[in-house]
């Protein structure tokens, strides 16, 4: 299974999201080929919530679309924050995204 590398992922979806009329912006670059891709969302009424890569044993079947899972769903900001800068510690290539969105379709394969 391959992806498409994660700069051109992240620019794919940034650029979708900001022609929709949404504030995204990369957060945290990462590595460029290779990197995971944390999304976090801003509901702008002071929660937040935050996607992550979903694991491999959470995928039903195999696919070379990026799969996600909802970590945190409108929660504070600052736990989303804290769990981010834990993850940076543990995998400084990640990505982070942070988008603007009160509700919608993130664009997002949750599982």
């Amino acid at each position: 299974m391959s992806y498409l590398r994660s700069d051109m992922w992240c620019g794919a979806f940034i650029r979708r999201h900001n022609d929709l009329g949404h504030l995204c912006v990369v957060s945290r670059r990462g590595d460029p080929i290779a990197g995971q891709v944390f999304i976090e969302v801003d509901h702008l009424n002071g929660t937040a919530s935050l996607y992550t890569p979903a694991s491999f044993a959470a995928r039903e079947e195999e696919t070379a679309d990026r799969l996600f899972q909802r970590r945190f769903d409108h929660d504070e900001p600052q736990k989303v924050r804290e769990r981010i800068a834990r993850e940076v510690d543990f995998d400084p290539d990640l990505w982070v995204i942070t988008l603007e969105l009160r509700g919608g379709d993130l664009g997002l394969l949750v599982v």
